[in-house]
């Protein structure tokens, strides 16, 4: 039998945490969720002057980034590459600012961030990741 961490809430407190940080010294106005390695929400906060749309598209970046193990930016960049038919992969989007998070090499779950430009998105997600280290 195998067994790999899991993230308690102790732990997705302190990813949100980390996330509203890095946006709040920016001043970004964006979503951040935060999903279990299945893409199932265990936290979502939206910021005050972020679209309501940032909400649904920080949940999907997650999603994206833990049910794929890789960062939503990859799929993004196979798009741009030219493969627009992964543009109708059921449950993925194709949007910088997923972000996985691993634990010993195995992915526990995912930040998603929505609201700037696609690396501001993707600097708060890692800045949200990193603060598990």
């Amino acid at each position: 039998m195998n067994s790999k961490p899991v993230l308690s809430q102790k732990e997705v407190s302190v990813i949100l945490a980390a996330g509203r940080q890095e946006a709040r010294i920016n001043q970004w106005q964006v979503s951040i969720a935060v999903v279990d390695d299945g893409g199932h929400l265990l936290a979502l906060e939206r910021l005050d002057g972020c679209a309501p749309i940032g909400a649904y598209l920080c949940m999907e970046k997650a999603r994206t980034a833990a049910l794929g193990r890789r960062e939503s930016k990859g799929y993004e960049d196979m798009v741009n590459a030219g493969r627009s038919a992964f543009l109708s992969a059921p449950l993925l989007t194709s949007l910088e600012g997923g972000v996985p998070i691993l634990v010993e090499g195995q992915v526990i779950g995912a930040v998603g961030v929505s609201g700037v430009k696609p690396d501001q998105d993707a600097q708060v997600a890692k800045a949200a990741v990193l603060a598990l280290k």
